[in-house]
């Protein structure tokens, strides 16, 4: 009883983070090969549409997961996707994600639960 309890708060204590996350960008949608300067995830704009009434350029298209450590900790949220999805479009120089879509949480075999999200990134041209 004494060894399952001591390996059970090593494993606990080694689990460190409470999520890790992997993202993928596609730049073969990018409409210009020209690098932008990368912004802060603050500034860029996240809609589950299309975005009206302004002309942009796609930047590359961004899937990326958040996934939770152990069993303990909670499960991921949109907002952490969304989160992910800001990072990631900063760093290209994005000035928004359109599209975004979010997936559900489910356990994997990384992971004890994972939430997964889509999007455009983009540039406005005006």
């Amino acid at each position: 009883m004494r060894i399952s309890l001591a390996t059970a708060l090593l494993a606990l204590g080694l689990s460190g983070c409470a999520t890790w996350s992997n993202t993928q960008v596609d730049r073969s949608t990018a409409e210009s090969t020209t690098s932008l300067a990368a912004k802060s995830p603050e500034e860029i704009k996240v809609y589950e549409t299309d975005v009206a009434g302004r002309r942009y350029e796609s930047v590359g298209d961004l899937n990326v997961t958040v996934n939770k450590t152990t069993i303990f900790h909670p499960n991921p949220t949109r907002e952490m996707v969304e989160a992910k999805l800001k990072e990631k479009a900063a760093e290209l120089g994005a000035d928004a994600v359109i599209f975004a879509t979010y997936g559900n949480v489910g356990v994997s075999f990384m992971s004890w639960g994972s939430l997964d999200g889509r999007g455009r990134a983009i540039r406005f041209l005006d």
